[in-house]
């Protein structure tokens, strides 16, 4: 395990024991390792598992990227760290040879607000003065977004920052002190998740700001979503925001599906979906 803090940011106010720096704001995604039958499943079909797990990998490098160039840009006061709070445990390898400039945490329990809450602890017990966790379907995310969630953190008083997903869950929570009712009672996986969120922070009297609405890529017509606005046929409408260019994300889709093999792969598996009603 990499005990180290991340990639480096500006305008830290922490230091260690030794004097070292430390990040104002930890921000962790939350990362599985790339293994067929394990990663994005719910994308097959139309994607193989071998594509899915590539899917994932590439997701998981223009996740990592775009908190690095937050960390890059993050105001005074601001200064951000990167993570992936990664399982299954023993997958250790995959990360330190895909994402060698971003900290280790492990996060693989039973339950996944169980593994929000350890990652958020761990990200203050390294000594941030805020931790954010973050999803792995989001490749496209506006920079800005993270660098706002920052910079609202740093501001004085506890509060919470939740970035909510068109499917009813969240792609971003971000907190300055671990509260663990948070994460509770939560009906995970459902659209539900994000209002039962939102219900924590006002039992707690926690303040909360929401950041804009951005959409997970958990299903065909998300990922449809995705190429298309890679593509640059349909661009999220979200003022002031600029996506953020998934690199790796569009060279993969390019390579596993050029010249519109993909929509016509998918166009395929709905008329087969329909048949079979």
């Amino acid at each position: 395990m990499n005990d180290s803090n991340g990639s480096a940011g500006h305008g830290a106010r922490s230091r260690t024991r030794s004097g070292k720096a430390i990040e104002t704001c930890g921000i962790a995604v939350m990362a599985k390792a790339s293994a067929p039958g394990r990663a994005k499943t719910r994308l097959v079909p139309p994607l193989t598992f071998d594509e899915a797990a590539e899917l994932n990998t590439a997701f998981l490098k223009d996740v990592t990227d775009n908190i690095a160039l937050a960390a890059s840009r993050a105001a005074p006061g601001a200064s951000i760290a990167g993570y992936a709070a990664y399982g299954p445990p023993g997958s250790e390898d995959f990360f330190h040879q895909h994402f060698p400039a971003v900290g280790l945490i492990t996060a693989w329990l039973p339950n996944f607000g169980a593994c929000l809450l350890h990652t958020i602890e761990e990200l203050l017990a390294r000594g941030h003065q805020a931790a954010v966790v973050l999803n792995s379907d989001s490749p496209t995310l506006p920079t800005a977004l993270l660098n706002e969630t920052a910079e609202l953190l740093a501001r004085p008083g506890d509060r919470a920052v939740l970035g909510p997903s068109n499917d009813g869950g969240y792609y971003l929570l971000g907190l300055k002190a671990a509260h663990r009712r948070v994460f509770e009672d939560i009906a995970w996986s459902t659209e539900r998740v994000a209002e039962q969120t939102r219900e924590r922070a006002r039992e707690i009297g926690l303040k909360l700001h929401e950041l804009p609405t951005w959409y997970d890529v958990d299903d065909i017509e998300s990922l449809r979503q995705l190429d298309r606005e890679i593509g640059g046929s349909d661009p999220p409408c979200v003022d002031d925001y600029k996506p953020h260019q998934a690199r790796h994300t569009a060279a993969l889709l390019e390579r596993l599906w050029p010249e519109g093999d993909f929509r016509r792969r998918v166009e395929g598996f709905k008329q087969a979906e329909r048949a079979a009603v």
